[in-house]
């Protein structure tokens, strides 16, 4: 058999070949065709859509257009207007100059354009990758490109393409993501496989940008977000993230843009994690916009055919970067809640809510008896209904009318009773906070240890009698491994035979602990990794489980200046809106969210 010999591939291979690359579904092509006419200056984009982008897609823009010489450029490999010789300045969203060829080899493609400041419309056809015209035609400034039956010469990759709904889902989100960057411009995506999504100009003022914000994330975010603002060395980060107690089940909104240009980059979104690392849970995610701007020298965009990721030359100044912004920001903004748990709140008694049949009770003819049950309706379930049961102020304020100094002007307020053993009721000048004693002290506790722990080793109690833990070997090994990191947090332990540990001291700062308990947990975080996590590179996540081992426990009944003591607390803790878990810490409901449910308002 003979060896093949090297040849030249022909063109439309060569396209094809790049299309494979750079276009793997329908959201590609919208990408690349809404990047070209906002590089062309439209500030009006109108998108089209059928089958989910298999059967049409359609841009048409208002930007500067193309004259009749210029299309034939256009569809050929490597022309573009938006380099010249440096790549190592890029400052437009497309600049391969394979996005229209590309395209062309594997569809049917419509180019029509006329030049903004005058001549005539023009347009040209690629079918297949064979081209016809540029022949006169008519149009409105501007360009309109059209793109059917997407691999109709490959169909085997109509084979990957998943459902019109799921790739029309995909075209929408690609859609908002360029949209976010863009406030000065409209954007309207309409078709038969979807609702239509309009997304008017906001105006190039200072609200502009959070205005676009909550079109696409909507105006709860604008509610539950701090603003970010930080720069260094040359590299400036603005935005918004969401508060931890706001969080969202996925990723999906999570929007990070660099010069303008939306990326889906692991070194940025592993910094967001890093930024919300103990304040939320392991299965949430954080809701954020943000905006990078950086010397185009010191960015590389070219590292992925679809532009999706980005390289930075100093990428821990950028992780550095946004990690402090979004923390100073939710420190900065102190105690503050999410309106979602209110609104939340507010559904769960409101009247209607939970349909079931309500238990009937008349009023007997002799008054009220405390023996007969009360129909508290269809908003309270059965559990609802027994926790209300029976509710009196905490016999710690049972004495107290009032404070013995107003504390309503306080962020959280003055404590007026405490419920269950597990949640303050506090009163501010217009509203009324809920308090989960056990999260909020798991929070202060974990933000005194890493405070602690930063200037020193923490000091520790001597137990008269040392606790002896019986432990599989393994977790005694690790436990030991260990034992020199633990004894800065105050805990000293020592080898006990070949099954358990000896606790001999505790973190002072605890208080009573459970050792028994807090060794156990330590074990399986030791063992979370097949023993790669190691405490030394995961000191916040030891103080996190010896913060919760040393909170106030649920059932623990507080007098009045002990919980006035733990809302002022709160008030000068970074964070505490949420325990170190993520779980929020209180839940703040106007007044005239009360009043609306009782029709005062």
């Amino acid at each position: 058999m003979n060896p093949l010999r090297i040849h030249r591939l022909d063109d439309t291979i060569v396209d094809q070949i790049a299309a494979g690359e750079g276009i793997e579904r329908p959201a590609n092509v919208v990408k690349e065709l809404v990047e070209n006419a906002l590089d062309a200056g439209a500030d009006r984009i109108e998108i089209l859509t059928g089958s989910g982008g298999k059967s049409l897609m359609r841009v048409t823009d208002n930007g500067s257009g193309m004259s009749a010489d210029e299309l034939p450029l256009a569809i050929s490999r490597h022309c573009t207007s938006k380099i010249e010789r440096d790549l190592n300045a890029i400052a437009t969203l497309g600049f391969r100059g394979e996005a229209l060829p590309s395209i062309g080899s594997v569809s049917r493609l419509v180019i029509r354009s006329r030049p903004r400041d005058g001549g005539e419309a023009s347009e040209i056809v690629v079918d297949g990758g064979k081209a016809s015209g540029p022949r006169p035609a008519a149009g409105n400034p501007g360009t309109m490109v059209e793109v059917t039956g997407l691999f109709r010469t490959v169909p085997a990759r109509l084979k990957f393409l998943k459902s019109d709904r799921a790739e029309a889902n995909a075209i929408t989100e690609t859609v908002k993501r360029i949209a976010m960057s863009w406030p000065s411009v409209s954007f309207t995506l309409a078709g038969s496989d979807r609702s239509t999504l309009e997304l008017p100009a906001t105006g190039t003022d200072s609200q502009a940008l959070i205005a676009r914000i909550a079109q696409i994330l909507g105006r709860d975010f604008r509610d539950n977000s701090v603003e970010l603002a930080a720069e260094k060395e040359g590299v400036r980060l603005a935005g918004f993230a969401g508060l931890p107690s706001f969080n969202r089940a996925a990723a999906n909104h999570q929007f990070i843009h660099v010069n303008g240009r939306p990326v889906r980059d692991r070194q940025l979104t592993g910094a967001l994690r890093g930024a919300y690392s103990d304040m939320l849970p392991r299965d949430r995610h954080a809701v954020c916009a943000i905006f990078i701007e950086v010397d185009p020298r010191l960015v590389d965009v070219n590292v992925h055919p679809a532009k999706a990721e980005v390289r930075f030359r100093d990428p821990g100044l950028v992780r550095a970067l946004m990690i402090s912004a979004i923390r100073r920001a939710l420190a900065d903004e102190g105690v503050r809640a999410s309106t979602s748990a209110a609104e939340a709140m507010t559904a769960a008694f409101r009247p209607g809510v939970i349909t079931r049949p309500a238990q009937s009770w008349r009023p007997s003819p002799s008054g009220p008896s405390v023996n007969q049950p009360l129909d508290f309706g269809s908003g309270l379930s059965e559990r609802e209904q027994r926790d209300f049961a029976g509710i009196a102020p905490s016999a710690a304020l049972a004495d107290q009318a009032a404070p013995a100094t107003p504390m309503d002007d306080h962020p959280l307020g003055a404590a007026r009773a405490q419920i269950h053993e597990n949640y303050i009721v506090a009163q501010t000048a217009d509203s009324l906070v809920i308090v989960d004693q056990h999260a909020a002290h798991e929070r202060l506790v974990f933000e005194a240890l890493k405070n602690a722990l930063a200037a020193r080793a923490l000091p520790s109690q001597m137990l008269l009698v040392p606790d002896i833990v019986d432990l599989p070997v393994e977790d005694v090994e690790r436990l030991v491994e260990e034992a020199e990191t633990l004894g800065r947090f105050g805990l000293e332990i020592e080898r006990f035979g070949p099954g358990a540990v000896a606790v001999r001291a505790t973190p002072s700062i605890l208080g009573e602990v459970d050792a028994q308990g807090l060794l156990r947990d330590l074990a399986d975080d030791l063992a979370e990794e097949n023993g790669a996590l190691r405490i030394r590179d995961n000191i916040e996540k030891v103080a996190s489980t010896m913060a919760c081992h040393g909170s106030v426990r649920s059932g623990r009944r507080l007098r009045g200046e002990e919980m006035n003591a733990l809302l002022r607390q709160m008030e000068a803790t970074p964070g505490s809106g949420t325990c170190n878990h993520g779980r929020p810490t209180f839940i703040e409901l106007k007044l005239t969210d009360i009043e609306r449910l009782f029709g005062r308002r």
